[in-house]
């Protein structure tokens, strides 16, 4: 009996010292071994494949979504340093990305357009404009005027500047050169 009031002692201190934490050393070790295997585990196609799917989840998106205000001020930043500049300067030089951004633009603007022309206000504004006689006579005297056919000797210049217009023209001077070049090639076959 006596043995088994200190088995049953004993067993308390057995079972602590047993499941206490090991030495701080092989802690250590352990969680470099762990970081190691956490850091392997990701390199691969399975872990970059999870990692994919956590940034991939729409609630995860939220909470990854940046201050605004630092968002704002770095795009702004990034936008009026020399080297945006130099960039747009050279992007609004090709004629194809200029026909893209004038296209994506237009429809704002006829959208705006045709919302004042909706506006009674706007409206009557211009008509009172269109019936004022002052208004006529000058706009006889300017359409007479050598200003005028100046002004307009350069709307026309701008207009074949446009890269809309650039665009359509390009499209048509190459039609026109395949179309002479399939003349051309059926002449040869024609001959021999």
């Amino acid at each position: 009996m006596k043995q088994f009031k200190v088995l049953l002692l004993i067993t308390p201190f057995l079972l602590i010292i047993g499941c206490a934490p090991a030495e701080q050393g092989s802690n250590q070790m352990d969680y470099d071994q762990t970081k190691k295997m956490v850091v392997d585990i990701l390199k691969t196609d399975e872990g970059k494949s999870a990692i994919e799917e956590i940034l991939a989840d729409e609630s995860m998106k939220q909470k990854l979504i940046m201050d605004q205000a630092i968002v704002s001020k770095s795009i702004q930043t990034t936008l009026t340093s020399d080297e945006a500049i130099a960039f747009w300067k050279k992007t609004f030089e090709d004629p194809k990305f200029v026909e893209t951004f004038a296209k994506s633009m237009q429809a704002e603007h006829e959208k705006m357009i045709k919302g004042l022309m909706k506006d009674p206000e706007y409206q009557a504004m211009m008509i009172d404009i269109m019936k004022d006689p002052e208004l006529e006579k000058r706009l006889l005297e300017t359409l007479k005027s050598q200003e005028y056919r100046g002004y307009l000797q350069t709307v026309m210049s701008e207009t074949f500047e446009s890269p809309l217009y650039k665009a359509k023209i390009q499209d048509i001077l190459i039609k026109a050169a395949e179309e002479q070049q399939a003349l051309n090639s059926a002449e040869k076959k024609e001959e021999e």
